[in-house]
């Protein structure tokens, strides 16, 4: 089955729908239960879509779980309340005192926070690598190395991972590996299919599609599922029914939305490739993109987001250029229908291993507007960029 149709019928069971398209919002906490024996039954199912406390989900949430685990091909889907609790939870389930994890220098920035503050605190220590290392990662192995935590492409700077390489490494070693999967979506990238032991999306962004949901979610493989789907649980994890309807719902278009995404983009990005005020387009789908080697060979296509790397910059000139957009929006997260840019003057306080040589990255998120208002957007807001610089 193609992805495609199988983006529309995953989660549609006759016990999730109820005789109706979607399936059903069904709220609870409590769940109650006519007799002891049916009371046992429940507990002794509860990991396998069995009502059983609202915790562990109603109809709704196991339409999702069983959609997103076949959309990444794995044997279970763990939902959290967002993507960050998603990336703290699949490691706090697999992490204790005087353990060592391996995470990339371009990490999304929460879990490098979440590494630094938390993890830290717990007694377990990280390294951070070069996100293009490859097959020399087993260089970074310790004997206390229990995760090898990718993201490709990475966040900001975009460079994509070798991922096959990787993790035939850990494998080797007995080292658990993880992925953010939330540019790859399932869709584009399916991490298990490569070897991953566990692949995690904010759902927030392109699964839910319409910035109106926080959440996250994690699938992993047969060997992995248990543990994730237990740790989770006694973590506390879950989200509501209400949300989980919406990025079921959100999943039916993913399709044809990262479609329009990935055309809106490339036409973007291959417009400012000749900006003059840009140094290169950091596009995964464009040759000057580190790591573009890879995605042609791994990833089945892409998606609105990408970053431009410019010449030369002030911060004075960035928040011009931020400031006289009309259809490019100023805010975190990416992934829905609207716009939105973000920038940075110096990448080189979110790295500590590897050193940032350029200028200040600008990264865009191409929504659904005409790609010609955008561009003409981009074009006089470059403009105020050039004037503000001539002004320094």
């Amino acid at each position: 089955m193609k992805k495609q149709t199988q983006l529309i019928s995953s989660g549609r069971d006759k016990k999730f729908t109820q005789g109706v398209v979607n399936p059903v919002v069904q709220r609870a906490s409590t769940v109650v239960f006519d007799s002891v024996a049916e009371f046992k039954d429940a507990a002794k199912n509860r990991g396998n879509h069995a009502l059983f406390y609202g915790r562990r989900g109603t109809t709704t949430h196991f339409a999702l779980q069983q959609a997103i685990a076949q959309l990444e091909g794995g044997a279970g889907c763990a939902l959290y309340p967002s993507g960050a609790a998603a990336i703290s939870n699949s490691l706090l389930s697999f992490v204790k005192a005087g353990d060592h994890i391996l995470m990339m220098d371009n990490a999304y920035e929460p879990t490098r926070d979440f590494c630094d503050k938390v993890l830290a605190g717990l007694g377990v220590t990280t390294t951070y690598y070069d996100p293009q290392i490859g097959a020399d990662i087993s260089t970074l192995f310790q004997e206390n190395t229990k995760v090898l935590f990718m993201e490709s492409p990475g966040s900001i700077t975009m460079e994509i991972q070798d991922v096959p390489a990787m993790v035939a490494e850990a494998k080797a070693h007995n080292i658990m590996t993880m992925l953010d999967n939330t540019y790859g979506n399932g869709m584009h990238f399916r991490p298990l299919e490569h070897g991953v032991d566990i692949s995690i999306q904010a759902a927030t962004k392109y699964i839910v599609g319409h910035s109106d949901v926080m959440m996250g979610v994690s699938v992993a493989n047969e060997q992995h599922w248990p543990v994730l789907r237990e740790q989770s649980y006694l973590l506390g994890q879950c989200c509501s029914a209400d949300d989980a309807y919406l990025a079921l719902r959100g999943l039916r278009t993913m399709a044809v939305r990262l479609q329009q995404h990935e055309r809106s983009a490339l036409q973007v990005a291959k417009w400012l490739q000749s900006h003059p005020l840009v140094d290169h387009v950091r596009h995964p789908a464009l040759e000057s993109c580190p790591g573009h080697v890879f995605f042609k060979r791994d990833f089945d296509g892409s998606n609105g987001l990408f970053s431009i790397v410019m010449k030369e910059g002030t911060q004075q000139a960035l928040d011009a250029l931020v400031e006289s957009l009309h259809h490019f929006k100023m805010g975190f997260s990416w992934g829905g229908f609207e716009s939105l840019i973000t920038t940075n003057l110096s990448m080189k306080a979110l790295r500590s291993e590897t050193s940032w040589q350029y200028g200040p990255v600008v990264r865009l998120h191409i929504g659904l507007e005409d790609v010609d208002d955008l561009i003409a957007d981009l074009s006089q807001g470059l403009d105020v960029y050039a004037n503000a610089l001539a002004n320094k």
